[in-house]
């Protein structure tokens, strides 16, 4: 448990000293994706976390929350909308020629990044939610999926 709560500390310490490197709003990363977790978290690659840390870092997509999938979710409703979202940002990843990420900061987790994530220069989140498989979110209570 100790060592865990090093790693963790150890992590958010070198992804601050990241965030401190750079301006605001202007530093995009071109790392290769590890996995998509889900519609709205993207797990990638990265090269700066010294080990015992895994070199990899999982960001959130800023402003967006996309409905949860099994077994999180509170309707079959919102778990079909999580697999189609879930589908889609696999879909862009697959087919992207450029993935960049722009850090913001950490998720009110603590485990995450959250980041605007850009597929072939078109923002990510804007795409959720045009498709309708995704909201505007900003850290106020969540709107159900289910109706």
């Amino acid at each position: 448990m100790i060592v865990l709560l090093a790693r963790v500390k150890m992590k958010k310490l070198l992804i601050a000293l990241l965030f401190a490197s750079t301006t605001a709003n202007a530093e995009l990363y071109e790392w290769k994706v590890e996995k998509v977790l889900d519609g709205d978290t993207i797990k990638f690659k990265v090269d700066f976390l010294p080990a015992p840390l895994p070199p990899v870092l999982s960001v959130r997509v800023l402003g967006i929350d996309t409905p949860e999938k099994k077994p999180r979710n509170k309707c079959e409703q919102e778990d079909a909308l999580a697999q189609k979202a879930s589908a889609y940002t696999k879909e862009r990843v697959a087919h992207a020629q450029k993935i960049q990420v722009n850090l913001k900061g950490w998720d009110k987790y603590g485990g995450r990044v959250l980041g605007d994530v850009f597929i072939d220069d078109a923002n990510l989140a804007h795409e959720l939610i045009e498709k309708g498989l995704a909201r505007e979110y900003h850290g106020e209570a969540k709107s159900s999926w289910c109706e």
